[in-house]
């Protein structure tokens, strides 16, 4: 700010980036092919990736506001980042007050859902106790938006919904 009036910063700034040969030619044939620069290519990934994981760079989205964003994109940025339950954890719950947070056997599944694919439907089938018909198991990744929309964003636990205790908890914290 100065002298009382805002100065937008419209600039625009060079950032260098390590790729390996191999992404930056699949970055020269997609620009080839768009009839497009190669920048803007890289450009489109990185406002892309921005949209994807905004709430992240928001101070105010924690705890179950941040369910959807790590349902939609969260196996695959787990896996990118390496990213571990307690870590996961901390991302989400750090600073949140107790009836806002995640479940800590929620969070972990997350985690799982990224790599340990059988565990992580064993898990949540003793989470989510809802009765299913018998058959071919259900898709992890359904389940798994079903299972944590219905607890965290639609709320319908504190009815008796998900996990049908009427109370909020995950089975595991009974």
């Amino acid at each position: 700010m100065k002298g009382g009036v805002v100065v937008i910063e419209s600039r625009k700034q060079a950032v260098s980036i390590r790729m390996n040969v191999a992404d930056v030619r699949k970055v020269k044939k997609l620009a080839q092919r768009l009839g497009v620069r190669d920048s803007d290519i890289i450009r489109f990934a990185v406002k892309s990736m921005l949209a994807r994981l905004g709430p992240l760079y928001d101070p105010d989205m924690r705890g179950r506001n941040l369910v959807p964003m790590f349902v939609e994109s969260g196996s695959e940025m787990l896996r990118f980042f390496d990213l571990d339950a307690p870590r996961l954890h901390a991302i989400i719950n750090e600073g949140v007050e107790a009836g806002r947070q995640v479940d800590r056997d929620d969070v972990a599944l997350l985690a799982l859902s990224s790599g340990q694919e059988t565990y992580a439907a064993l898990r949540l089938t003793e989470l989510d106790r809802q009765d299913r018909p018998a058959g071919e198991p259900p898709d992890l990744a359904r389940s798994l938006r079903q299972y944590l929309y219905d607890k965290y964003v639609y709320n319908r636990a504190a009815a008796g919904g998900a996990n049908g205790n009427g109370n909020g908890e995950s089975h595991a914290a009974k």
